[in-house]
């Protein structure tokens, strides 16, 4: 049975190896994702994101391990999994020679919905066209259906693969908005990207998969508070590089300014803040942090890996 207080889902040891395969597409993959929480997956194409999903969604079963979904197992319960779970494609495929309004009203009749306005407001909000054909849509509408579907039940899991695919930036908006309002009702968003900003704006956790092995996972405040900060430094007086080199996990750029320098510290500031006092700082300003940067350090070479 269903306990209130278990994770959302719980991934274990999750392994695939397609038949053929010499290396597998999913090795002993281990997450959990807590009800209300937004979880971003990220990873370069081909780590094994849309593979997890396929896993979770039980499009493929797993070589060994497993997974639950809000208590139920992905494998012996799926069809009960599928009922409380709203789910969009990485390569959405729908129902072509029907309209927008006839596939979303299809849908609505296979699983009643739990507040029709609610569909007619996401309809508004993702100005879907419903009039038309689907095969006859572009890219990005036919992406706006997609999405329109899976949120209109209000399911209890959202696992989404890369939803923001096609959509301009003005509807990629709206799609923030949804999940903001999908993790304020209590729902649980799983979604896959390979873009870091996307998904650090509206997620409180971020898993990142290389080579299909979860190498990391951080908060996004962890993972803003380990990256390197940049300031730019402007003293009343010369001031010797040599004052701040000495300091561990420090960076000194001079100027052709004796009295500017600039200084990238990684992880806490401490040391930097006591140097710096020793000094008359007339300006110090900071650079945005670049947490694209601290992505792609865990592709590079082995950091990070698990």
């Amino acid at each position: 049975m269903e306990q209130s207080n278990s994770p959302a889902i719980q991934i274990t040891r999750l392994t695939k190896t397609y038949r053929g395969a010499k290396t597998p597409a999913l090795s002993k993959v281990t997450l959990q994702v807590s009800r209300g929480e937004v979880y971003g997956f990220l990873g370069p194409n081909g780590a094994g994101k849309s593979t997890t999903i396929r896993c979770l969604l039980n499009f493929i079963e797993p070589t060994s391990g497993g997974a639950d979904i809000m208590g139920l197992d992905i494998v012996r319960d799926s069809v009960d999994v599928k009922r409380s779970v709203g789910y969009v494609s990485g390569d959405l495929m729908l129902y072509r020679r029907m309209t927008g309004q006839q596939f979303l009203s299809y849908m609505a009749a296979l699983q009643p919905l739990k507040r029709p306005g609610y569909l007619r407001a996401l309809t508004r909000s993702f100005r879907a066209e419903l009039s038309k054909p689907i095969e006859t849509l572009s890219k990005g509408n036919r992406q706006k259906i997609g999405l329109i579907q899976a949120f209109m039940h209000e399911p209890e899991v959202l696992i989404l693969d890369e939803p923001t695919s096609g959509l301009d930036p003005l509807m990629q908006e709206v799609f923030f908005a949804e999940v903001a309002s999908a993790k304020a009702r209590g729902a649980s968003v799983f979604f896959s990207s390979h873009n870091l900003p996307e998904v650090r704006r509206s997620c409180d956790r971020i898993g990142f998969i290389r080579g299909g092995k979860l190498v990391s996972e951080q908060s996004i405040s962890d993972l803003a508070g380990a990256a390197s900060h940049t300031f730019e430094v402007t003293f009343a007086d010369t001031v010797s590089p040599d004052d701040f080199k000495r300091l561990k996990h420090l960076t000194v750029t001079p100027s052709h300014d004796p009295k500017h320098l600039t200084i990238q510290v990684t992880g806490e500031l401490t040391q930097f803040l006591r140097a710096l006092a020793r000094h008359r700082v007339l300006q110090l300003d900071q650079r945005a942090v670049d947490l694209e940067d601290e992505f792609m350090k865990l592709y590079s070479g082995d950091g990070g890996k698990k």
